[in-house]
């Protein structure tokens, strides 16, 4: 018997939890489908040898690299919460250029459909709900905004203090990183959020990172129309006779075949699976894959180019959490460049600590870990890539997923990694660095998928797009796809913010098509709360987006 709801939403993530959050108050009939389960609080969530040596929280299997015929294991997690069980809790917005097209060094990157305008509020709604701690106007790169941070900044501690005042004395803008924390630095003892060494990639023992899981999905299931079903991976999305609308959600849950319906289909399962989802539901009304007439589902990928690089202090570097401090300076290109660059080269920020389980790990061989990780800086640079159609999603003969990736701008990262270089001496570091954990050679290779994006993408063309403007599927009128699938280009910063607004964006399209609104009077069940540590929500933060 096929269960019918209002709206099911397929996956947890930044995108379908925070729009089941968006959608929950409205009373309307919500089920949530996540492929994992929910990931387990336990020590070694924060240890370092369980996370990365040994892949504990690792459960996406393998892919294949459909230029070599060779597998991989994908950065890629399911849980309840998506990748945001594991990821950096920084949350940027695109920069008002990045909406607009962009002359690269090997090609254009195109515009977006929406200016930077057209999203801002929900960016807006997205930092206040994730929890965002910023301070507006020190990034000298940062879009305009209609509103300041709800959260002030992250202190730096010393060292890193001290490292944004060599930044600064070298003639760069350092500014405070906008990170997504349940933090109160004015009353730590009642923050679930301890400033630990182990946030970048690790899971949340405390539950004080501003996850999916945490922020929207757990406060959704207070909801009495919020069903969440786990172990629920969707096999295909099957329409009716005319192929205009999704009419059975096919799943196996543990095993077993369920299938559900709903007057409306979210996909949020990341870049790669809402394609390969969507190929996968191929008919012969959609034989290229649904809602495929325009060619461009599973293409346009796009991963960033991104290199860990871990510098070392001239001095001990004590700092427990680091990733407080960014610098764009290089975001559009060098401005020191003398013309000679007139192309983008793109941003730095600094990482979570590498300890001496993950130097031993990445250099055996170049000396003591424990005295190399006591002076250990870890930084993140990121350099935009180009949407290529070739650079796609396709499926084998088994339903399994490929990735064809051919890596664009390379040279504009090169150009990046030599300018870091060239401050080492300036931020009172040693004259060499070494690639950060699993990244040998500095750059993340074709399984470094945690910035995949663009190969849903929308537009007002359906000759070139597979999305509306409202990130509903051209061809099909009750399909909607909110996970980065939608982006036309990947920028240079990273795209979990925009994903959230998006999210919100879509969420209040479908509320008003639904006929509800986000100030409907149903109001949360009295379900217990999952023992886990409580969430203090602070004042002024209401239920819903």
């Amino acid at each position: 018997m096929t269960d019918h709801y209002d709206v099911i939403v397929i996956g947890s993530g930044a995108g379908g939890g925070t729009l089941t959050h968006a959608l929950a108050p409205t009373g309307k009939r919500i089920l949530l489908l996540e492929r994992g389960d929910f990931l387990p609080s336990e020590p070694q969530n924060w240890d370092s040898k369980s996370v990365w040596v040994d892949l504990r929280y690792h459960n996406s299997g393998t892919w294949t690299d459909a230029d070599t015929g060779k597998e991989f294991p994908p950065k890629q997690n399911y849980y309840v919460g998506g990748n945001t069980k594991v990821y950096g809790a920084i949350l940027f917005r695109f920069r008002e250029r990045d909406f607009g097209a962009i002359q690269h060094v090997d090609g254009i990157s195109p515009a977006w459909p929406l200016s930077y305008a057209d999203v801002e509020p929900w960016y807006t709604r997205a930092e206040h709900l994730y929890h965002v701690h910023g301070q507006r106007g020190a990034d000298p790169d940062e879009p305009l905004s209609a509103a300041p941070y709800r959260y002030p900044p992250l202190s730096h501690e010393p060292r890193i203090a001290q490292l944004e005042a060599d930044f600064t004395q070298a003639g760069l803008h350092p500014f405070p990183l906008p990170v997504g924390l349940i933090y109160d630095e004015s009353a730590p003892q009642f923050s679930p959020c301890i400033r630990c060494a182990t946030c970048d990639g690790y899971p949340c023992l405390v539950n004080g990172k501003a996850d999916a899981h945490i922020v929207c999905v757990e406060p959704a299931l207070r909801y009495s129309n919020v069903t969440l079903r786990t172990r629920t991976r969707v096999m295909r999305l099957e329409t009716d006779e005319a192929g205009r609308a999704v009419t059975r959600v096919v799943a196996d849950r543990d095993g077993q075949t369920e299938t559900y319906s709903a007057d409306l289909v979210v996909v949020s399962a990341g870049a790669i699976n809402s394609a390969a989802l969507l190929l996968a539901s191929a008919s012969e009304r959609h034989p290229d894959g649904l809602g495929n007439g325009s060619g461009v589902v599973g293409r346009h990928l796009m991963m960033h180019n991104n290199s860990s690089l871990i510098a070392f202090s001239k001095i001990p570097n004590p700092t427990k959490f680091a990733k407080t401090l960014g610098v764009n300076d290089f975001y559009a290109g060098d401005p020191a460049g003398g013309g000679e660059w007139p192309y983008p080269l793109g941003a730095m920020q600094m990482l979570g600590k590498s300890d001496a389980v993950l130097i031993g790990f990445d250099a055996p061989e170049a000396g003591d870990p424990a005295e190399l990780a006591r002076h250990a800086m870890d930084f993140w640079l990121t350099t935009e890539d180009l949407p290529l159609p070739d650079n796609r999603v396709s499926l084998d003969r088994d339903g399994r997923i490929r990735l064809r990736y051919t890596p664009t701008n390379l040279e504009a990262h090169r150009r990046l990694i030599e300018k870091f270089k060239g401050l080492l001496s300036a931020i009172q570091c040693r004259d060499t660095v070494l690639p950060g954990y699993s990244y040998r050679g500095g750059r993340l290779g074709i399984s470094g998928v945690a910035h995949q994006n663009g190969t849903v993408r929308f537009g007002s063309d359906p000759a070139t797009s597979a999305l509306d403007l409202n990130c509903k599927l051209h061809e099909l009128d009750n399909v909607y796809v909110v996970d980065s699938s939608f982006f036309v280009s990947s920028t240079a910063v990273n795209p979990t913010l925009t994903i959230i607004a998006n999210a919100l964006r879509v969420a209040d399209h479908i509320a008003e098509r639904l006929g509800a609104t986000s100030e409907h009077e149903a109001r949360p069940a009295p379900r217990p709360a999952p023992a886990a540590t409580p969430v203090p929500k602070p004042a002024g933060m209401t239920g819903h987006a």
